[in-house]
């Protein structure tokens, strides 16, 4: 692995763990040149699709794209990296559970949104103004009202 700091083509492995009940694993290197130590992790890349943009152009599915427009969403709100981690990991199951070699990317962002809204309200309102693309406050009103149609009423939870 390559040295992040002084370019070095290799480093060392000092330590290795399983993250995730094994399904990824961190290892911390050091360089044994510049002797600076950095982390890297290793996880099976499991999805392996061709998504369909609305326009028609097909790119293949790339998990950090996915997760920028979570991570904008999430921003300053009490989601942990953990739970994004595991969010992500959520999400790409169900991509797999499709078993589709092509899927439309309005297909990933309903995913996405089911999955959000279990995660953090707020973060699915953000979400879905960007995504629904809402036009004017009264459709950002009815996505409000739908997610509170379906949410306990305080204390019962």
């Amino acid at each position: 692995m390559r040295c992040p700091f002084c370019q070095h083509a290799d480093s060392d492995v000092i330590d290795t763990r399983k993250l995730n009940g094994g399904e990824s694993i961190r290892r911390r290197r050091k360089c044994p040149s510049c002797g600076k130590r950095f982390t890297t992790y290793e996880r099976v890349e499991s999805v392996s699709m061709t998504v369909v943009k609305k326009n028609g152009e097909r790119e293949p599915y790339d998990r950090e794209k996915m997760m920028r427009g979570v991570r904008t969403a999430c921003y300053r709100r009490p989601v942990s990296a953990q739970q994004l981690d595991q969010f992500a990991n959520d999400v790409e199951a169900a991509l797999m559970a499709l078993d589709e070699q092509e899927v439309p990317s309005s297909t990933i962002g309903d995913i996405v949104m089911r999955h959000l809204r279990e995660l953090d309200d707020v973060a699915y309102i953000r979400f879905a103004s960007v995504y629904r693309s809402f036009a004017d406050i009264g459709k950002l009103r009815e996505a409000v009202d739908e997610l509170l149609e379906h949410e306990p009423p305080p204390g019962d939870g």
